[in-house]
């Protein structure tokens, strides 16, 4: 049996991960971030490559800090003859990677060399593309920069969010790395290298990023919405009240009011202008400090004071 370590987070890993088990490759331990305290009382949630390896009996490794650490030196010691990774959240020192007796692998979740870095998905989605996809490649230590092994495209859908193309992409990886493994270890496939002139990079979305720019086109407003769903949420400012947006629609209509101007208001619907003459309708809003709630009911608490024509967004 061909040994692995693998090493992920999300549960974008999971599928990948069992993927392995099922194929009869021998894991050895399955790598990830440490617990982490959520909810109001803190209490410690395993991450879910976590969960789904202790039930496959698979020993477990959660260092903070991988580099240096005594599960490194634990990884290095098994003498594993992969070391697969999806999403794993830290970086992989040199050492690590040159301990392997054929190969470390990564399944990352875009079209290298487009989008390199920690969040491929959502920038696939914020900036409109049609198509994303997974790419199966060798680690090196420069981020994502590895020979590409294998590479499979999918749609992104007009109603895609970050959450169903993950679990989209999940399948895509398991499936194109199984069928991507056994050329590896037989040394039969030829890698093709990045071509640096085409790198596109998406690092983490930093809080400042989550606001919402309705100078936009409506499409891109309603894409970045998409995007920061289901986290962290896309939010703007209605005179002057921070509300999230959680879903929203494009609409055919056009406008020239100014964008963030209230086109139209009934008791079922809020129209907000946006860049190039577009029209946004808001769907589902969470004003600060409330519960994600329905347009309609926005409409009958705080979204009472709205009024067609108003500029209500800056």
């Amino acid at each position: 049996m061909t040994s692995v370590v693998f090493m992920g987070t999300p549960s974008f890993a999971v599928p990948i991960l069992k993927g392995l088990v099922e194929q009869d490759y021998d894991v050895l331990y399955a790598v990830t971030q440490p617990d982490r305290p959520v909810g109001r009382k803190h209490e410690l949630k395993k991450t879910p490559v976590k969960q789904i390896a202790e039930e496959f009996d698979i020993p477990v490794l959660a260092p903070a800090k991988l580099s240096g650490s005594e599960e490194m030196a634990t990884i290095i010691d098994a003498n594993p003859d992969l070391i697969i990774t999806a999403a794993y959240g830290q970086f992989l020192p040199t050492k690590l990677l040159n301990a392997v007796n054929i190969a470390a692998i990564n399944v990352h979740g875009s079209l290298l060399p487009k989008y390199r870095g920690g969040a491929p998905v959502q920038y696939a989605i914020m900036n409109g593309d049609e198509q994303t996809g997974i790419t199966i490649m060798y680690m090196v230590k420069k981020m994502d920069a590895g020979d590409i092994l294998a590479q499979e495209a999918i749609d992104i859908e007009n109603n895609d969010d970050t959450a169903s193309m993950f679990d989209k992409l999940s399948l895509v990886g398991r499936d194109l790395l199984l069928e991507t493994l056994p050329k590896v270890i037989s040394g039969e496939i030829k890698p093709i290298p990045q071509v640096e002139d085409e790198v596109v990079f998406s690092p983490n979305i930093k809080p400042e990023e989550e606001e919402l720019d309705f100078s936009q086109p409506a499409f891109l407003v309603d894409a970045k919405i998409r995007a920061l769903r289901p986290n962290p949420g896309a939010y703007t400012d209605i005179n002057g009240k921070r509300v999230k947006i959680w879903q929203s629609a494009v609409e055919e209509q056009v406008t020239e009011l100014a964008p963030g101007t209230v086109v139209s208001k009934s008791k079922h619907e809020l129209l907000i202008a946006a860049g190039d003459g577009t029209v946004l309708s808001l769907l589902v809003v969470q004003p600060a400090g409330k519960p994600k709630q329905k347009i309609t009911d926005y409409l009958n608490g705080a979204g009472q004071a709205l009024q067609e024509g108003q500029k209500v967004i800056n």
